[in-house]
């Protein structure tokens, strides 16, 4: 896989919106083409090769193509937004939106992420090692569709309204996470392995959530059905299963109704 580095040089007196950094666009370009590569900072239209050092070889096509971006980013938003295929690897940390609306590949951020990452994702694999912001996996504002496929993986915490809309997909994290845990999903896979504060699951119609910590205040919309012994994420141990959220209307399938599913590990 060819390997592409930017490093930067400068940081943004306002936030950089630079979508254009993924495989999909790097892929088949020279250096000069990539460095003359648009990005936004306000209204005014910039070119990469302003803000960073630009240096190796892009692959043939988007899956041969790795781009690793060596320092802190934070003040980048849209990284991977959109990319289907190869690797995009940050040391640092990153704004919001990384990896939204992703549809394959892979983005692994060492450090954190801010609002709306992952959001809408359809495939592919986002890798946090470090801590989420909020709407992780989510949908976009005004929008019904969440998060559809793929996997989201977070090292540290993550904030408020994770999932919203989940239709599909798996989300994991690995520290605590703030309220409104999968509201409103259809859908999907949110593994808690911290603590939960409230409202766990609200609205939700399927799905499935698991918390390994405490929930602060559960949802009266649950109901407890029976305790079961399962293995999620590589952890084996007995789980209370709650079943809602009883407010909502529910699909039926061949008779059955089908509700949301809310495990808590003892």
């Amino acid at each position: 896989m060819a390997i592409i580095t930017l490093n930067p040089i400068q940081k943004p007196s306002l936030l950089l919106e630079a979508d254009n950094i993924k495989p999909d666009v790097f892929a088949g370009k020279s250096l000069d083409e990539i460095k003359a590569l648009h990005v936004f900072m306000g209204t005014d239209q910039l070119t990469l090769g302003e803000f960073f050092e630009v240096s190796g070889d892009s692959g043939a096509t988007a899956a041969d193509t790795k781009i690793v971006i060596d320092g802190d980013i934070s003040r980048v938003k849209y990284i991977g937004m959109k990319m289907t295929a190869g690797e995009v690897v940050v040391n640092g940390s990153t704004d919001m939106y990384a990896g939204a609306w992703m549809q394959g590949g892979k983005l692994t951020v060492n450090g954190d992420v801010d609002a709306f990452s992952g959001l809408a994702m359809t495939g592919g694999e986002l890798i946090v090692n470090g801590n989420a912001g909020n709407y992780l996996g989510a949908a976009y504002r005004g929008d019904w569709r969440g998060m559809r496929g793929g996997v989201i993986r977070v090292s540290g915490n993550g904030g408020s309204d994770i999932g919203t809309f989940m239709r599909g997909g798996e989300i994991i994290i690995g520290g605590d996470v703030d309220v409104h845990v999968g509201t409103h999903a259809e859908g999907g896979k949110i593994v808690v392995k911290g603590d939960a504060k409230s409202r766990v699951g609200g609205q939700m119609v399927k799905g499935e959530i698991y918390v390994f910590g405490d929930i602060e205040v559960m949802m009266p919309g649950y109901q407890y059905r029976k305790d079961v012994d399962l293995e999620v994420d590589g952890v084996s141990g007995r789980f209370a299963l709650y079943e809602g959220d009883m407010g909502e209307r529910h699909p039926k399938k061949k008779g059955v109704t089908i509700y949301g599913q809310l495990y808590m590990k003892y």
